[in-house]
C-alpha cells in the first residue's frame, strides 16, 4: 500500500513561516506529479501548489510569491516552504502524489493524500 504522511504544522503568527514535508512509502513505480492542497473550515479542498517529477511548478495565484514548492525524488519527498503567513492560510494542508504501479509501458495511476496537517495562523 501506498502512503503519504505529512509533518511540519502548527501554529504560528502572522508574517511567520513553516515548512511541510510529505514522505511517501509503499510499493510503485514512480511518483510523478505531487502537490499540496489545503481546505479551511465550511470551504472547499483547494489547490495550492503542484510540482512535476522534473521539478517544473505551479502555485495558486493566492500563495502570490509567498511559498515555495519543491521535492526529493531520491526520498520520494514534497516540501512546502510558507512564509510571510497570513491569516487567511489557516487550514488542513494536504499532500498529494500522482502514483504509477507497473511499468511505463502499462501502468495504472492514482492519486493518493496524506493525512493532513494543521496550519495556524494568529493575527
Amino acid at each position: 500500500q501506498v502512503q503519504l504522511v505529512e509533518s511540519g504544522g502548527g501554529l504560528v503568527q502572522a508574517g511567520g513561516s513553516l515548512g511541510l514535508s510529505c514522505a511517501a512509502s509503499g510499493s510503485f513505480f514512480r511518483i510523478d506529479a505531487m502537490g499540496w492542497y489545503r481546505q479551511a473550515p465550511g470551504k472547499q479542498r483547494e489547490l495550492v501548489a503542484t510540482i512535476t517529477r522534473i521539478r517544473d511548478t505551479a502555485y495558486a495565484d493566492s500563495v502570490g510569491g509567498r511559498f515555495t514548492i519543491s521535492r526529493d525524488n531520491a526520498k520520494n519527498t514534497v516540501y512546502l516552504q510558507m512564509n510571510s503567513l497570513k491569516p487567511e492560510d489557516t487550514a488542513v494542508y494536504y499532500c498529494n502524489a500522482k502514483v504509477l504501479k507497473g511499468s511505463t509501458a502499462y501502468y495504472t495511476a492514482s492519486d493518493y493524500w496524506g493525512q493532513g496537517t494543521q496550519v495556524t495562523v494568529s493575527s
